[in-house]
């Protein structure tokens, strides 16, 4: 199969012919049908996750049909039009056992602890705890745009941020996961205040559901702007970046008793980065984190895509090849255009 491939982090990836993947007992081989290219890749490609054994294909936001089931395999068969989560639980562990597969003890990452789906096919482990059959009336372009930063945005919404309507939601970077989580707290009745030092994305964050803007790069005083706007701080703030700067800023613009959710990234030299730990202590906020969403969950979703009260299709910025995904991750971190970048042509 052609594979997109980095032998080295930091280095260009080529487009190689490489082995067809064969599925474990209890795993399945997709076609690809589409692939999201996410700041996480770029991570990944820069040798900030220690699980990535080189050389690598990445790729997690997929979306595809079975080509192959494993022989345990009990629920699925070749042909299916399907989904996964980024985090594939084990199903077995106490964590799973738990309904918190996103935190398996034993958990399978596309595109992390085995490669990705910047390729023509995929394996894919615990496929009967982790696939997602896809409604017909979504395509695999959407599809592939949910499996990462629209999942991990919809928890850290309701489950993490636990956002009720009226709430005021600051969202810390409108990239794709500040977009989604933007639409989605929208969706649930919040009031959001978007936050970015770009004004395209941040003219697309007020097209989509945003009661407010804040350009930090001009903003004299991000922290206290945000304040004013919602009347002495955010219910719930949300740090869809991931750098010490927006870390800190989303901590310290709520107001008492208020829900922070981290959802970027941090840099590996920011792993253990700086938080006011002072306002913290004195108006009793919540540090919360969001990795990923269960496949159980999806369905909830789907039904707010069904009824209209969610668009993640709106949120896909350009479909490109695989020979164009080799620059186009590697330049991730330049912050180019507005929306999600998702690989829909696979072969020459």
């Amino acid at each position: 199969m052609r594979a997109a491939v980095y032998e080295e982090f930091q280095k260009p990836l080529r487009i190689q012919n490489v082995a067809d993947p064969v599925p474990t007992k209890n795993g399945v081989v997709l076609r690809v049908e589409a692939c999201g290219i996410c700041r996480s890749d770029w991570h990944g490609w820069m040798g900030n996750d220690r699980d990535i054994k080189l050389p690598h294909v990445p790729g997690h936001e997929l979306a595809g049909v079975i080509e192959e089931t494993g022989s345990d395999v009990r629920h699925w068969k070749k042909g299916a039009r399907v989904t996964v989560p980024f985090v594939c639980g084990c199903g077995k562990c106490r964590q799973c056992a738990a309904g918190n597969e996103q935190v398996c003890d034993f958990q399978f990452q596309p595109g992390f602890t085995g490669w990705g789906a910047f390729a023509e096919f995929v394996a894919i482990d615990y496929a009967d705890t982790n696939l997602v059959k896809l409604p017909d009336d979504i395509d695999f372009v959407t599809a592939s745009s949910l499996g990462c930063r629209f999942t991990t945005s919809f928890r850290a919404v309701k489950a993490q941020g636990r956002v009720v309507p009226g709430e005021w939601v600051a969202v810390h970077g409108c990239g794709g996961v500040g977009l989604s989580a933007l639409m989605i707290a929208a969706a649930f009745g919040a009031r959001v205040v978007a936050i970015d030092i770009d004004d395209e994305k941040l003219a697309f964050a007020a097209l989509i559901g945003a009661a407010a803007i804040v350009n930090a790069k001009t903003s004299a005083n991000i922290i206290e702007e945000i304040k004013e706007i919602t009347g002495g701080g955010a219910h719930v703030s949300i740090d869809a970046l991931g750098s010490s700067e927006t870390c800190f800023n989303s901590i310290s613009c709520l107001q008492k008793r208020g829900r922070h959710v981290q959802i970027g990234i941090m840099e590996s030299a920011h792993h253990q980065t700086l938080v006011p730990m002072d306002l913290i202590i004195g108006r009793e906020l919540e540090i919360l984190g969001s990795h990923g969403m269960q496949a159980a969950r999806f369905a909830e979703l789907f039904e707010m895509i069904a009824a209209g009260k969610l668009a993640p299709a709106k949120l896909i910025g350009k479909t490109i090849s695989l020979e164009e995904s080799l620059e186009e991750l590697t330049q991730m971190n330049n912050f180019r255009g507005v929306g999600l970048t998702v690989i829909d042509k696979f072969q020459v």
